[in-house]
């Protein structure tokens, strides 16, 4: 599975060991920036990665800001993604298993890394559920049009 990966200047201490933790995993990662830790424009970086998904270059994607909230606003304005901002695994189950989320976001101010990396865990280990999800997924997709 390929992974595009980004962060702001907020979370980019996290962006690093997660991508690893997921090449380690045996995920292709594609790293969508910053190269460093100064200040850079969230929005930015977050239709990076949603464009990558949105475009087939990456199956999902990984979104670390402070809070992780302004890359999921940020994310879900490109037609196709369904980011969810998640803080706990049992949400990053959820947010696969009933709306089908190509991509997730992270805090990198109020979450560890540790566990952040249980997060990511549940969330490519969980697949939709299909059946009475699948039409609410089309309803929220077809809010696009």
């Amino acid at each position: 599975m390929r992974v595009a990966i980004a962060s702001d200047h907020a979370g980019f201490e996290q962006k690093a060991p997660l991508a690893q933790y997921l090449s380690d995993k045996g995920f292709t990662v594609i790293d969508e920036g910053p190269d460093n830790a100064e200040r850079v424009d969230y929005p930015d970086y977050a239709k990076r990665v949603a464009d990558a998904v949105a475009e087939g270059r990456a199956d999902r994607g990984v979104l670390i800001c402070g809070t992780g909230i302004g890359m999921a606003i940020a994310a879900d304005k490109v037609h196709g993604i369904r980011a969810a901002n998640i803080i706990n695994p049992e949400f990053a189950a959820l947010c696969r298993e009933h709306n089908d989320a190509n991509v997730i976001t992270l805090s990198g101010r109020f979450v560890s890394l540790e566990e952040n990396k249980r997060i990511l865990d549940a969330f490519f280990e969980t697949d939709f559920g299909g059946g009475r999800h699948a039409g609410r997924v089309e309803k929220i997709m077809a809010l696009e049009n």
